[in-house]
This record gives C-alpha cells, sequence and structure tokens, in this order.
C-alpha cells in the first residue's frame, strides 16, 4: 500500500518554513556589510525593487513547479516534461545545496564557537583590534572549527530526520517568532544609544548620489539569492502544500518577511555601529568582530550579543533545514523508514564535504583553487556559478516550457484579481527576471569589472 505524502500542516506553517529558508545568512549576515560598503540606504531602495521585480518571480515559479508536481525537485521535472533534459534542473539544485550547506554549516560553526566564547568569558576585550584577533584565532583553531561544524550539522540532521510536520515545520514555528522577538529586543537597545540619528540616516534615508553600476548589480544579485531561489528547493517546499492554498499571498508574505528582516538587521546593527564611532564598511567580519566589540561598550552587552548569536544561529539553521530538505526528499522518496537514514548519510556526507572548508582558514589556509580558498571556491561555485544559471533556466522552464494553463490555475487559485497578477507574473518571468539573471551571471565572472 502507497504511503499518503506528508504535507504542511498549515499555511502559517508552510510560510514560517518558507520564510525561514529564505531568511538566513542573506539576510543577516550578508545583507548588513553589503549594505554598509553600497551605500546604505540608497542600496536599500534598490534591493526592495529587485527583490519585487525578479525575486518574487521565481519564487512563484518554483511555488508553481513544485505544488503542480507533488514531487521532490528531480521527480517533479521528470512528471511535468517527462522524456525531457528538464530534470537535469532539478540535480543541479541537488549539487549546488550540497555544496552551500557543505559552506554554510561551517558559518553556522563560527556561531557555536561565539556561544563557548561568553560562557569562558573571552569577550570580555577592549578594542576592535583584539576582537579581530579573536576571530581570525578562532577559525584557524581545526578542532574549534570543524568541532562547531560539527554540531551546526548534528543538529540540522536531527530536525530535518524528524520529517516534514514534527521536524521542519514545527522546528520553524518556534525558531521564526523567537527570532522577531529577538530582533525587536536588540533594536530597542539599538536605538537607546546615544546619537543614532546618523546610522538611522545612513541606512533608511537613500543618497541616490551613492549609486553606481557596482551598487546595483550588488543590489540585484543580493535580491535574487536572499529568497532561496535557483536551487529548487522552493520547488520542495511546495511540494508539500495543500491544493487550496494560494501561491501568491504565500509569496507575497515571504517576501515581505524577508524585506522586514533585512530592515530590522539593519535598524540592529548600523545605529549601534554609528553611535559608538566604529564604520559600517567592515564586510563578513561586521557580525564577529565589530558587533562583539560594539555590545561590549553597552551595558550588560554579552546578553544581548548572546542574544544576537542565538537569533542568527535560528536563521541560519532553517535555511539549512531546506538545504539539506531537498536532497534528503529526493533519496527517500517519501518513505518515512527511510527518511532517518537518508538524512544521517547525506548530512555526514555534506558534514565531511565541508571540512575542507572549515580548515581552509587554517591548516590549509594555503591550499587555493583558481586563486581561492576552498571555503570562497565553493562560495563561489555554489553561489555565481550553479544558483543563477539554475535560477534562469527555472524562469526560462516557468515561461516557455509548461503550459499557460497549468500556470495559470496554480496562481490564481483563492488569490484576488488572480488573472491580473498571473499577468504581471508572467511578463517579469519571461522577460525581466531572465535579463536580469543573465546580468547578474555575467557580473560574476567578472564581465562587468572595466566598468568600475
Amino acid at each position: 500500500m502507497k504511503q499518503q505524502r506528508e504535507q504542511w500542516t498549515s499555511k502559517l506553517g508552510f510560510i514560517l518554513a518558507a520564510a525561514g529558508s529564505a531568511i538566513g545568512l542573506g539576510a543577516i549576515w550578508k545583507f548588513p556589510y553589503i549594505a554598509g560598503t553600497n551605500g546604505g540606504g540608497a542600496f536599500l531602495f534598490v534591493f526592495i525593487l529587485f527583490t519585487l521585480l525578479v525575486g518574487m518571480p521565481i519564487l512563484l515559479a518554483e511555488f508553481a513547479i513544485g505544488r503542480s508536481a507533488q514531487k521532490d525537485a528531480i521527480s517533479a521535472y521528470k512528471f511535468l516534461t517527462p522524456g525531457t533534459a528538464w530534470p537535469w534542473l532539478g540535480r543541479i539544485g541537488i549539487v549546488s545545496s550540497f555544496i552551500i550547506l557543505s559552506f554554510y554549516s561551517v558559518v553556522g560553526g563560527w556561531i557555536f564557537i561565539y556561544l563557548l566564547h561568553i560562557f569562558l568569558g573571552n569577550l570580555q576585550i577592549e578594542s576592535a583590534e583584539q576582537f579581530n584577533q579573536l576571530f581570525s584565532e578562532s577559525i584557524m583553531n581545526p578542532y574549534l572549527a570543524v568541532g562547531g561544524q560539527l554540531i551546526f550539522m548534528i543538529l540540522t540532521i536531527w530536525v530535518v530526520g524528524r520529517g516534514v510536520q514534527k521536524g521542519i515545520e514545527r522546528a520553524s514555528q518556534i525558531m521564526m517568532p523567537a527570532l522577531f522577538i529577538c530582533f525587536i529586543i536588540l533594536i530597542i537597545r539599538s536605538l537607546t544609544l546615544p546619537n543614532v540619528g546618523e546610522g538611522i540616516s545612513f541606512f533608511l534615508l537613500p543618497d541616490f548620489g551613492a549609486l553606481n553600476s557596482k551598487t546595483i548589480i550588488y543590489a540585484l544579485g543580493h535580491s535574487f539569492f536572499a529568497l532561496s531561489v535557483g536551487n529548487s528547493v522552493m520547488v520542495t517546499y511546495s511540494s508539500y502544500l495543500e491544493k487550496n492554498t494560494s501561491l501568491s499571498k504565500s509569496a507575497t508574505v515571504i517576501v515581505i518577511m524577508n524585506i522586514v528582516i533585512s530592515l530590522l538587521a539593519g535598524l540592529a546593527i548600523f545605529p549601534a555601529v554609528f553611535s559608538l564611532g566604529m564604520e559600517p564598511t567592515e564586510g563578513p567580519g561586521l557580525l564577529f568582530v565589530v558587533l562583539p566589540a560594539v555590545f561590549n561598550e553597552m551595558h550588560f552587552g554579552m546578553v544581548f550579543l548572546f542574544i544576537f548569536l542565538i537569533l542568527f544561529l535560528f536563521a541560519t539553521l532553517t535555511s539549512a533545514f531546506s538545504l539539506l530538505e531537498i536532497i534528503v526528499a529526493v533519496f527517500s522518496k517519501d518513505k518515512p523508514k527511510r527518511r532517518k537514514k537518508v538524512t544521517w548519510i547525506t548530512g555526514i556526507l555534506i558534514f565531511l564535504a565541508g571540512v575542507p572548508s572549515a580548515l581552509s582558514f587554517g591548516v590549509l589556509k594555503d591550499t587555493t583553487i583558481i586563486n581561492k580558498s576552498i571555503f570562497d571556491t565553493a562560495d563561489f561555485l555554489a553561489s555565481n556559478i550553479l544558483l543563477p544559471i539554475g535560477a534562469l533556466f527555472i524562469a526560462l522552464y516557468a515561461a516557455f516550457k509548461l503550459p499557460k494553463s497549468l500556470l495559470l490555475n496554480e496562481l490564481t487559485i483563492n488569490t484576488k484579481h488572480g488573472k491580473i497578477v498571473f499577468t504581471i507574473w508572467y511578463f517579469l518571468i519571461r522577460y525581466i527576471a531572465p535579463t536580469a539573471i543573465i546580468i547578474v551571471f555575467l557580473d560574476s565572472i567578472g564581465m562587468f569589472d572595466w566598468m568600475r
């Protein structure tokens, strides 16, 4: 007897899980430092614009593919277009998710390292230079780096192994609200510091004179990556949806949540950074070097740093769940008895594949591939090559391969003014999104360097 396929228990459960997939390192780790180095408010404005015009149409395309097929990322394309090469889209998604989680788990491990530093009292130091030294020493230590990565992967494996409802959905229903609460606490503290006006103005008031080709390209690229599209993760998540759920409404809520989290991240970080006379242009070290130094200047600073690390951990884990789930769904074939075994085998393989990335800041720091560290090579391959290719072909697949009637049916269920929404989406997915993705891809391989 065929076992019934798992489904989300509620629309809210799906939205929180899908939003958790999108809201991860992109919104909390990457967005603040990209905004800080690309004009603040001007970058924010362009980012929101591109999220609505590019990211959201691709998100809806993945939703339509997954919900119409009700199958995993590879089987969905086989079911909708049998006897074609389109299932390779799902395979590309599997490979990119595997690679992303292999180095993503390394950054997740750094959070555990810093939580350990808090408990040991190692963060009671004075200068940003000392924090920078501590960060470098921590990620260079092979035992700390690999140990943190292992703990992060074990947590991810444990949750995903419990299933869609009891694992991913239940964890997301706890972690996502907790994430918002933690943010509100941090923002209240940040906005009560002296002289926060400069930080708020930098982040919320666009200086369009700061816009240049680099800023626009970065905003376009980040809007696309921030929604977790391009690797068919959302094909997998939407395949667990009931047929009466409005895909348009769900996508709108997820996009709004993603933008709000990006706003909250900026409001929690930039006022505090400016108030204490630090620079917002610190790059990836902003969260592990500048922010600990900022919190150290506050009353009860370590308490607030602990809260920040917990919300960062929750956001990172919810994204990791989706990256592991897309692979598990393919190999477990919706058989609950196989899920735990497949999850542990897959998770351990991802952990082992990520060990070189974890060691690339220490014992393997002199090992380079295409003039990049192992960590940076994995990031570049997945984020700059596989994801753009995947997103481009998902857009083309939805716009030019699937029957228009199928898409119209999926995207108008329980949606007011559904045909108008569909007409706008169809134009964006056929013309605007593919063009934008091609621009991002060409930029990622250096085709526009002459403009800078």
